[in-house]
């Protein structure tokens, strides 16, 4: 037997095609587990949640968490990256399914939520975001553009004005967001994005 042939894996020994799916697979719904209840943690709490609990909940083991997130920076920022995508994702969905203006009120609720899951991350992001241990998404400039194809279609089909820019609603969703933070109080946050909504209708 040549040295080739000897090097040859004995196919008998071989694991069978696609034996390792089933561990990606799991793997895959463990991160998105974790995700689900690190959102429903970092809404819940002004402070650092603690990762402990945000296994726990999720129905793992720390030592799975910290092979998908090695470090709370990890989770955090993958946490964001993750929510901003749906907010972004959202506005054109929903444009499919509601009127301009329902679609606006739909993204405002999903917008909340953000800010919502946002909040309880704010110390970490921040030390990350300074640090360069996380990296600055383009968090603005994404949610303008996702404001500004709602109002485009808005303001075609005469339900919404054309004369705002969708910056300057960013920038009012903004200071909502900024000065509600520290009341912690969501309903009085809700109604001020909906007063946002209501000055966006046309005269």
């Amino acid at each position: 037997m040549t040295a080739s042939a000897s090097a040859r894996p004995d196919p008998a020994h071989q694991p069978p095609a696609g034996a390792a799916r089933p561990a990606r697979a799991d793997a895959r719904r463990n991160r998105e587990k974790l995700l689900a209840a690190a959102r429903t943690a970092f809404a819940a709490t002004d402070g650092a949640a603690p990762l402990e609990a945000v296994a726990r909940e999720a129905g793992v083991g720390i030592g799975t968490l910290y092979r998908h997130f090695p470090t709370r920076e990890a989770l955090v920022e993958a946490l964001y990256a993750a929510e901003l995508d749906a907010v972004v994702t959202s506005a054109p969905a929903l444009l499919a399914d509601l009127a301009p203006e329902a679609a606006l009120h739909a993204w405002v609720d999903r917008y909340a939520g953000f800010l919502a899951t946002k909040r309880g991350m704010s110390d970490t992001l921040r030390a990350g975001w300074a640090s360069g241990s996380i990296a600055t998404p383009a968090t603005r400039e994404r949610l303008t553009a996702a404001i500004a194809l709602i109002l485009d279609a808005g303001a075609e089909a005469g339900t919404l004005r054309t004369d705002v820019e969708a910056e300057e609603v960013t920038m009012m969703l903004l200071g909502v967001f900024l000065s509600t933070t520290a009341s912690n109080c969501p309903e009085r946050t809700e109604r001020l994005l909906h007063l946002v909504i209501d000055a966006l209708r046309p005269a």
